[in-house]
C-alpha cells in the first residue's frame, strides 16, 4: 500500500535568517503561501496588548506601490486568488491562495505588504475603529467570549491568558509610529518563516523570497519564556442577558514540546472530539441538553490546558457541568475502552491524511512546525507517536490532569447570572469594573 502521508518537504535558510519551507505537490494546480512571524499576543507588553492583531489588519491597508487596500485586494481578485491573515498567541500568519502560475504575484504582494506598509494616519485611525468594533462583537458573542474568559481564569497573570484581540484602552490609543516601532522590534528576519505548499518548485520560491526579503533587517526581540501557572478550582462568571449559559470547564494540559500531548490528543478525541464522543453522546444525543458541546487541548510553547465546552439553558447548566465532571473522573479511574482507543487513533490518522488534500492545511503545518520546533516534523513521526499511545499512558496522563476532586476543575461561564453586588469603596463608589467577570456567586436567573 502506498504511503498516504509521504513528506516532500524542503527547507532553505537565507543569509539573513529567513526560513523558506515548501512542500511540492504536483497533482494539484494551486499553491498556498504564508509569511509567518514567530511573535503574537504572548509577547506584548501591557501597553501594547492587541498590537500584533492590529498590525495584522494594517498590513492590508496600502503600500508604496499599492497605496490603498482596494488595490491590494483587486490585484489578487483579478487572478482569482485569496488573501487573508490570522493572529494567535505565539505567531501571526499572512497568507495567499492562488493558482500555481500566480505564485510570483502572491510572493510580491505579501512581501510588499510585509516590508512597505504605509501606516497612513487616516487609515490607521479608520481601521482602529474597525478593530474596536471587532472587540465589541467578541464581547457580544458569548460562545466566543467564554473561551477568552477561561484562558484568563486558568492562566492568571500570564500573557498566554490574555485575549489576542487586545483591549479597547490599548487599541484605542495606538498610532502609526507604535506600529512601525513594534515591527522593527519583533518582525525581523529571524522571526520570519515563509511556508508554501502546492504545485511549486522549492528553488523558485527561494529565489522569489530572496529577491523580495533577502535584505530585510530588524530584530526578533524576545521576552523570557515563563511557564504559566495553572490556577485550579477557579470559577468566573460573566453576567450577560442571554438565553443560554455558555461554559468552559477544564484543567491543566501539555505544551507543544511535551510528548504527552499525543496522549492528551487521544483523551480529547474520546471525550469531545467527534459526534461519537462521550460528551456529545451523553449531553446532546441522550439528554438533549445542548446543541454545541465538545472539547479541545490548547498547547503552547510552555504549558497548556484541556477544556470541555458547551451551551445550555440556565436550569440545566449545573447538570451539564456535573456530566462533564463525571466523564473526566471516569477516564481518570477507568481509562478508555479498547474500542475507543482504536477509534480515536483511526480518527487522528484520518484527519491527518484528509488534511493533506488541502494545500492550506499543508502550508499551515509547515509554518507552525517551524515556529515551535525549527523543523518540520514528518507525518510518519506524528502517526507513530499516536499509534504508540497505550492504555497505561491514558491512565497515567488522566491521573495527572484530572483532579480526584472534580470541584478542583476550573470553570468559566457567560450567561444570565444574577450580578453580585459590587463592593463599595469608602467614598461610596462601585469598586468593581463594569462588565468584568465576577467570582462565581449566585445561580442563573
Amino acid at each position: 500500500m502506498t504511503n498516504p502521508v509521504k513528506d516532500t518537504v524542503q527547507k532553505t535558510t537565507l543569509p539573513n535568517g529567513i526560513r523558506v519551507v515548501t512542500e511540492s505537490i504536483d497533482s494539484v494546480q494551486s499553491i498556498s503561501l504564508g509569511i509567518w512571524v514567530a511573535t503574537g499576543a504572548r509577547y506584548e507588553e501591557e501597553n501594547r496588548r492587541g498590537i500584533s492583531h492590529f498590525l495584522e489588519h494594517m498590513l492590508f491597508k496600502g503600500t508604496e506601490r499599492r497605496p490603498t487596500a482596494k488595490q491590494i485586494a483587486d490585484e489578487m481578485d483579478m487572478v482569482g486568488g485569496y488573501l487573508n491573515a490570522f493572529t494567535d498567541k505565539e505567531y501571526t500568519c499572512y497568507y495567499a491562495r492562488t493558482l500555481s502560475e500566480h505564485l510570483p504575484l502572491a510572493v510580491d504582494i505579501l512581501t510588499d505588504m510585509y516590508q512597505n506598509s504605509l501606516f497612513d494616519v487616516e487609515e490607521t485611525h479608520r481601521e482602529r475603529k474597525v478593530v474596536l468594533e471587532e472587540i465589541k462583537r467578541r464581547d457580544d458573542d458569548p460562545d466566543d467570549l467564554v473561551h477568552d474568559i477561561f484562558a484568563e481564569t486558568i492562566y492568571p497573570q500570564h500573557p498566554l491568558g490574555l485575549p489576542v484581540i487586545g483591549t479597547t484602552e490599548v487599541v484605542g490609543a495606538l498610532e502609526p509610529q507604535d506600529l512601525r516601532d513594534y515591527m522593527k522590534l519583533r518582525y525581523g528576519p529571524e522571526a520570519v518563516i515563509v511556508s508554501a505548499a502546492g504545485n511549486l518548485e522549492h528553488q523558485q520560491v527561494v529565489d522569489l523570497v530572496t529577491a523580495s526579503l533577502g535584505s530585510l533587517s530588524g530584530t526578533n526581540a524576545q521576552q523570557e519564556f515563563i511557564h504559566p501557572h495553572i490556577k485550579m478550582a477557579a470559577k468566573q462568571i460573566y453576567p450577560r442577558p442571554t438565553e443560554q449559559v455558555n461554559f468552559c470547564i477544564g484543567t491543566m494540559g501539555y505544551s507543544q514540546l511535551d510528548e504527552d500531548k499525543y496522549v492528551l490528543a487521544i483523551v480529547d478525541t474520546v471525550l469531545g472530539g467527534s459526534m461519537g464522543s462521550r460528551l456529545f453522546q451523553e449531553i446532546r444525543e441522550k439528554r438533549g441538553l445542548a446543541y454545541s458541546v465538545g472539547s479541545y487541548a490548547a498547547t503552547h510553547r510552555e504549558g497548556g490546558y484541556f477544556v470541555a465546552y458547551g451551551g445550555t439553558s440556565p436550569d440545566t447548566y449545573e447538570l451539564c457541568l456535573d456530566l462533564v465532571r463525571q466523564e473526566f473522573v471516569s477516564v481518570r479511574d477507568k481509562g478508555i475502552t479498547e474500542g475507543e482507543m482504536e477509534r480515536a487513533k483511526n480518527q487522528f490518522r484520518g484527519s491527518i491524511v484528509m488534511a493533506q488534500e488541502s494545500m492550506s492545511s499543508r502550508m499551515n503545518r509547515l509554518g507552525k512546525s517551524e515556529v515551535y520546533f525549527n523543523r518540520v516534523i514528518p507525518l510518519e513521526e506524528v502517526l507513530a507517536d499516536i499509534n504508540a499511545v497505550t492504555q497505561d499512558d491514558i491512565l497515567r496522563v488522566a491521573a495527572k490532569i484530572f483532579p480526584s476532586d472534580p470541584a478542583q476543575l476550573t470553570v468559566a461561564s457567560v450567561g444570565p447570572f444574577k450580578k453580585p453586588r459590587a463592593a463599595r469603596s469608602k467614598n461610596g463608589t462601585a469598586a468593581t469594573r463594569k462588565g468584568a467577570p465576577q467570582e462565581a456567586s449566585g445561580a442563573a436567573a
